[in-house]
């Protein structure tokens, strides 16, 4: 029972880290990303091949994976953000990148195509897939409230206001789609040694609706706010498969919700804290009592 339920947990804890990478993207930017699976899969097959056919030592196979997907995000992000592409072109550009990833990867000999890695190491557990959420929620916590994360809040509210104010928008938003690519391609890494087998047809834009989701629902100005969503987007559906594809319906009745009752997300532009709690217990208890 153990094993089932850490294994659970591991597969949310792979998503947060994608997920906060991309909650500073478009929660704190503005922009929706709907290919963030690209660079989750080539994060993943950068770490499985290093260390499939180079036999390189797992962290540091993690880290050029997670450089790796920075990289394409820079490269990627460098045109399309200096057209000054609006909120729904650069998600249709992004949505043909993720496409176009799959497609090459299906057609590379080094990722054998279609039939994909198997005998990949299992190197990721709970215990390192603790430690790299840790950090990665510390890095996406110090970023967003840095010099760079007031700019990049300020792009969200009004893009126009900030470029007056002075702010770079095509560098602030460049700097978050790099962070965001990179903890993609970090999360694509555990993702591979979790696993030990990948393929293209893992990493569709299906993968990437989900991230998306979750930062929707969880809240466009918070990071606990997707790290909640996705635990939940996760682990619902896991306890409802004895039920089949009833667990899809109760996924999408989910969603529906949160929308219209907390169409702001789970925690708005809050952050989970103590004093947030006590709050909220003040409120339950006061309506209780009435």
């Amino acid at each position: 029972m153990w094993q089932y339920v850490s294994g659970v947990i591991s597969l949310g804890l792979i998503y947060v880290i994608a997920t906060v990478g991309l909650a500073v993207f478009t929660g704190f930017t503005g922009l929706f990303s709907l290919g963030h699976a690209a660079f989750f899969a080539i994060g993943a097959y950068t770490a499985a091949i290093l260390t499939y056919f180079y036999g390189f030592n797992f962290y540091v196979a993690l880290a050029l994976g997670g450089c790796a997907g920075g990289l394409v995000g820079f490269l990627i992000g460098y045109p399309t953000l200096k057209a000054k592409l609006r909120t729904d072109y650069f998600a249709i550009a992004t949505l043909g990148f993720g496409e176009a990833i799959r497609v090459l990867l299906e057609n590379l000999p080094i990722t054998q195509g279609a039939r994909g890695l198997p005998g990949i190491r299992g190197e990721t557990n709970l215990p390192v897939l603790l430690v790299c959420t840790t950090l990665v929620i510390w890095m996406a916590w110090n970023l967003i409230h840095s010099r760079h994360g007031r700019a990049c809040i300020a792009i969200r509210e009004d893009f126009v206001a900030a470029e007056m104010m002075g702010v770079n928008i095509f560098i602030g938003r460049l700097r978050s789609l790099v962070f965001s690519a990179f903890c993609a391609g970090l999360a694509g890494g555990l993702f591979a040694h979790y696993f030990c087998f990948i393929q293209p047809s893992m990493f569709t834009s299906y993968m990437s609706t989900q991230m998306t989701a979750a930062v929707v629902a969880g809240g466009m100005g918070s990071i606990s706010g997707p790290v909640i969503a996705t635990l939940i987007f996760i682990g619902i559906p896991e306890a409802l498969r004895v039920a089949n594809i009833w667990r899809l319906v109760a996924y999408g009745l989910m969603l529906v919700l949160i929308m219209v009752f907390r169409p702001q997300g789970l925690m708005g532009y809050q952050e989970l804290s103590l004093g947030l709690v006590k709050s909220w217990y003040r409120r339950l208890w006061k309506g209780g009592r009435a």
